[in-house]
């Protein structure tokens, strides 16, 4: 079977369950909207290659008494007493980064190219984004 196109949101409706399928075998799956044309892909397969092109760059310091955790560029930041501590923070506070840029960042103009980080955080579980921080994408 080849990409699945379909030319109207009416259509796309009417032929979910193959829309659906496409995307999740990794076929091409679009749906036409006005001028707009939108794609459905398979959320394992599109979280997998954002974390792959998207890489965290965090960096884990060493402090006294613990860790600290950091995304040069980002506002976003995290401490802990252990190592594994300051990961889960800094997976927390990622959360709350990709929550504000859905409700307010989105079009700022600092934060508009993090399209994708936000995209692989809302992605993944918290298991996931702990092993992309510390640089092992599953």
């Amino acid at each position: 079977m080849s990409a699945v196109h379909f030319d109207s949101y009416t259509d796309a409706r009417a032929h979910l369950k193959d829309l659906l399928d496409a995307a999740e075998r990794g076929q091409v799956a679009t749906v036409r909207r006005d001028s707009a044309r939108t794609a459905v892909v398979d959320v394992e397969r599109l979280r997998y290659f954002l974390g792959s092109l998207v890489p965290s760059r965090a960096q884990a310091v060493p402090e006294e008494g613990g860790w600290s955790v950091f995304i040069p560029g980002l506002p976003v930041a995290a401490d802990g007493a252990t190592f594994s501590e300051a990961i889960t923070e800094m997976v927390q506070a990622l959360r709350e980064y990709a929550e504000d840029w859905q409700e307010r960042l989105l079009d700022a103009p600092n934060h508009r190219e993090h399209w994708g980080l936000v995209q692989l955080i809302g992605l993944s579980d918290d298991d996931q984004l702990a092993d992309w921080l510390v640089g092992s994408v599953r």
